[in-house]
C-alpha cells in the first residue's frame, strides 16, 4: 500500500498496571486486527504512565502524524483516571460533565447509583463526540482524530465497534501465506530479493522449530491481490530453486 493510498493510526495503551505487569494487555493484538480487516494500518503503539503531562505529549506528537490515534486505559471514576484530562489539555478545551454522558449513564445505573465517582465518567472533553458503551454505559468520546476508549477488553471491543463507522477506510490488507521446512538464514537472500523488487508488499519471515528442526513461515500482506499472488509465485520459484520442502500456510 502506498503512502498516499494508507489510512493510518497509532495506539496508546494508558496505565501503570500495564507498565508493571501487574495487567497483561489483551487490547493491542485485538485492536491491529480490528483495523487491518477495515483498511486503517496500525504504524505504532505507545505505553505510557498514567501521567497527564506524558500522555499529552503523546498525543499531539501521533495525532499530527497519523489519521487517527486510538487509546485506551484511563477514563474510570479513580484519581489516577486522568486520560480524558490529558485530551482535553493537548486540544486546549476544558472537560466537564456532559449531559449526553450522564444520559447514557442513566441506562445503567440509578440516580443514587450515580455517585460523584461514577460521574467522573461522565466527563467529556468540549466538542467531543460521544462513543457508545452498551455493556457499562460510560461513553468514550472521539475528538478531532483521537478516539478514547476504555482499557476492559469487553468494553473497548464495543467501543470500537461503536466508532468504526464513523472513520475513512482504506483498503483492506490481504495476505498469503507458506510454510518452509528450512531455517530463516537459508533463505534470507532470496526473501531481500523479492522484498526490493516488490515494494509495495510486505514480506514476514517468522521462524519456528517443531520435532527437532527448524522452520519458517513467510508471509506476505499487500492491498492488490493480483500483485500479492505474483509476489506468492515468485516465492514459490525461491523454494523451488532451492528444494525446499513447502506448504501453504495457515493464512
Amino acid at each position: 500500500m502506498s503512502s498516499d493510498d494508507a489510512i493510518t493510526a497509532a495506539l496508546i495503551v494508558i496505565g501503570e498496571e500495564i507498565l508493571s505487569g501487574r495487567t497483561r494487555d489483551e487490547n493491542i493484538s485485538y485492536i491491529a486486527n480490528y483495523l487491518t480487516g477495515i483498511g486503517i494500518a496500525l504504524q505504532e503503539v505507545r505505553v505510557v504512565r498514567d501521567v497527564e503531562a506524558e500522555i499529552v505529549t503523546a498525543v499531539n506528537e501521533l495525532r499530527a502524524r497519523y489519521a487517527y490515534v486510538f487509546t485506551t486505559g484511563g477514563i474510570g471514576p479513580t484519581h489516577d483516571d486522568v486520560t480524558t484530562d490529558a485530551i482535553a489539555r493537548a486540544f486546549g478545551v476544558e472537560a466537564d460533565i456532559d449531559p449526553r454522558a450522564v444520559e447514557a449513564m442513566r441506562k445503567g445505573f440509578g440516580e443514587r447509583e450515580l455517585t460523584p465517582a461514577r460521574l467522573r465518567m461522565a466527563r467529556i472533553p468540549q466538542g467531543a463526540d460521544l462513543v457508545d458503551n452498551p455493556v457499562s454505559r460510560a461513553p468514550g468520546f472521539m475528538l478531532g482524530n483521537v478516539i478514547v476508549m476504555a482499557g476492559i477488553p469487553r468494553i473497548m471491543q464495543v467501543m470500537l465497534d461503536a466508532v468504526a463507522p464513523r472513520l475513512k477506510k482504506g483498503r483492506p490488507m490481504l495476505s498469503r501465506s507458506v510454510r518452509i521446512e528450512a531455517p530463516e538464514g537459508d533463505m534470507a537472500t532470496g526473501l531481500a530479493a523479492i522484498q526490493a523488487a516488490h515494494a509495495d508488499v510486505q514480506i514476514g519471515s517468522y521462524p519456528f522449530f517443531e520435532k527437532g528442526a527448524l522452520g519458517t513461515y513467510v508471509v506476505l500482506r499487500g492491498v492488490d491481490e493480483r500483485v500479492l499472488d505474483r509476489v506468492l509465485d515468485e516465492l514459490w520459484k525461491l523454494v523451488a530453486k532451492e528444494r525446499f520442502k513447502a506448504s501453504e500456510g495457515r493464512g
